[in-house]
């Protein structure tokens, strides 16, 4: 008698299937961690610039303002002046707020100034919005 022998079928075939899928998957995984390490960089550094963009708002509301008084209004009337700032970084949008109070301290009534520049690029909501604000003071 001659025996007899079954061919194997298809478990190759499956295995390889499954190495495919799996490394397929591992790729997937990869890039999308890639991705977000990018992204994640490119928010830092615009988070930078947008830090730069207030600071360099606030050294001009430090400058300008106390040499033009009226551009900022006493605190006691609860306004707040408003200036949009031409900004030295391109694409960001930077807006100074004022306020002033004034204090009799003896024979002197020092004024105090109170600013916050805020710098922002791209849409509230969007992945690609950045925003940084800085606050100071000066009494004059």
């Amino acid at each position: 008698m001659k025996p007899q022998y079954r061919a194997q079928t298809g478990f190759a075939a499956i295995a390889a299937i499954v190495i495919v899928v799996l490394l397929a998957a591992l790729g997937g995984f990869m890039v999308s961690i890639s991705n977000t390490q990018q992204l994640s960089s490119s928010q830092d550094v615009q988070g930078s610039r947008a830090y730069w963009a207030a600071r360099a708002g606030l050294e001009w509301a430090v400058v300008a303002i106390p040499d033009a008084p009226a551009l900022c209004p006493n605190a006691a009337l609860t306004q707040v002046a408003v200036a949009s700032v031409p900004s030295p970084i391109e694409g960001f949008a930077i807006q100074v707020r004022c306020s002033k109070t004034t204090h009799a301290e003896g024979a002197a009534t020092p004024t105090i100034y109170q600013f916050e520049s805020q710098a922002s690029i791209g849409t509230m909501g969007a992945i690609g919005f950045i925003e940084r604000s800085v606050t100071a003071s000066l009494e004059q």
